[in-house]
């Protein structure tokens, strides 16, 4: 069996079938991706997480998350309540599954707005370079001073209560998530607008730029089509890795109570409401939401390590 890598393809020759097989670059990732067995669990945990949350909010309703009933308070697991219920009488597995959504919006919203900002800025810095390059850079470093979780914290305890609430898709949210996203995505896109730079630095110099703007292809043109989607793979990485980064963010700032605010449900302020009754004995509240906040963060940040794996061109000898 011998291997011989030719640009962005792979040909395989058997010597006793004598047979051909071309590897797209799409099927090259994918098969350094399979081959991590850790990052394949981490994809079927995410996915499942997906189905739970997704399925659950399909056969409960919103109301029923937000039921009170004090008759049930502090009741633990049971039939009724597989997950028991909270001070109010709440059940908790309801809570958070619709607590799974909004950690996961916040998530999902705050990387959008990291990754676009980071694109950007990176990608025009690099692509430009001069005075555009040094103005980009020096407010990217400027930004990296900027505590994110303390601004976050004073933004969360001064407005947090004061913003209206939000309708997306049916679906009230507390005014504080829209501030929990905003912050979280645009005080972390400086790390990638440093992966871009340096990956468009290398690839401006390439033959096929050149014969691009030889053929008058417009800037906007070279940028978008030719050198963001050559970036795409470590843009993907950089997000897996943010999303997890954002969730937990996200978790412990509505633990301290100045992120998302009742009665809208998040993992996090879900265990900002047991921390008055671990004492007695009301172990449930606690520990389900800490297992699935442990679970999401695991399995996002095995499938980023295979992801990032699978993109490295360096991997190509271990397909």
């Amino acid at each position: 069996m011998s291997e011989t890598t030719i640009t962005t393809q792979v040909v395989k020759l058997d010597a006793e079938s004598t047979s051909i097989i071309l590897l797209t670059p799409r099927q090259l990732i994918w098969r350094r991706f399979r081959k991590h067995k850790m990052a394949i669990l981490g994809m079927i945990g995410v996915a499942l997480l997906l189905v739970f949350i997704i399925g659950g909010s399909i056969f409960i309703p919103l109301d029923r998350a937000n039921q009170v009933d004090l008759k049930a308070n502090l009741s633990g697991p049971s039939q009724t309540h597989l997950m028991g219920t909270d001070s109010t009488g709440r059940d908790v597995f309801n809570r958070i599954v619709y607590g799974g959504q909004i950690s996961l919006l916040v998530g999902l919203l705050a990387v959008l707005i990291e990754v676009s900002l980071g694109t950007v800025i990176g990608g025009i810095a690099a692509y430009y370079g001069g005075w555009v390059d040094i103005i980009l850079m020096r407010f990217t470093e400027a930004m990296l001073s900027i505590p994110s979780l303390f601004l976050l914290i004073v933004l969360g305890k001064t407005f947090g209560k004061s913003v209206q609430t939000i309708n997306i898709f049916g679906l009230s949210f507390s005014g504080s998530v829209g501030i929990v996203i905003l912050v979280i995505g645009t005080t972390s896109w400086m790390y990638l607008a440093r992966i871009v730079r340096a990956n468009v630095l290398s690839l401006r110099e390439m033959d096929y730029i050149s014969a691009s703007k030889a053929l008058g292809a417009s800037n906007s043109r070279i940028f978008f089509s030719h050198l963001i989607p050559n970036t795409l793979g470590a843009i993907i990485v950089s997000s897996t890795l943010g999303l997890a980064g954002a969730i937990l963010t996200e978790a412990y700032v509505s633990f301290l109570g100045l992120g998302v605010q009742p009665p809208t449900a998040s993992w996090g302020n879900t265990l900002t409401s047991a921390q008055s009754f671990i004492q007695r004995g009301a172990w449930w509240l606690w520990v389900f939401p800490s297992l699935f906040i442990v679970f999401t963060i695991l399995c996002i940040n095995l499938m980023g390590d295979g992801l990032r794996d699978a993109f490295d061109p360096r991997s190509g000898k271990n397909i």
